[in-house]
């Protein structure tokens, strides 16, 4: 995978989860994360909860380890690197994030037709 798809895959994991942990959890701390991915530094600031920060880990580091060059998406991969707990609890950040992120674009687009 290229540096610029890693950098795309690391970003929307930082807002799914930060959507996910805001709705979902009570407390949020801030926490910076260096990862490095083909000699490239790359720099996340995330407030999120302690739960959701082993949970965000643990996918940065199968992240890391795609040995795909042009990486599928996971619920589609031919050889799964998530086990299967992690995928269904990933999976289910997504959905509950994706909605919202798709509501937030819809209510903006609808603000923008009145301003």
């Amino acid at each position: 995978m290229t540096c610029k798809k890693y950098e795309i895959e690391i970003n929307t994991l930082k807002n799914f989860y930060e959507i996910y942990c805001k709705g979902k959890h009570d407390y949020a701390e801030h926490k910076k994360y260096n990862l490095e991915y083909k000699d490239e530094k790359f720099t996340l600031d995330l407030n999120i909860c302690k739960e959701c920060q082993e949970n965000i880990e643990y996918s940065f580091d199968r992240l890391q380890t795609c040995p795909h060059e042009i990486k599928p998406r996971c619920r589609t991969c031919p050889s799964p690197c998530y086990d299967k707990p992690q995928w269904k609890h990933t999976a289910k950040v997504m959905k509950y994030s994706g909605v919202r992120l798709g509501l937030i674009q819809a209510k903006q687009k609808i603000k923008n037709l009145f301003s």
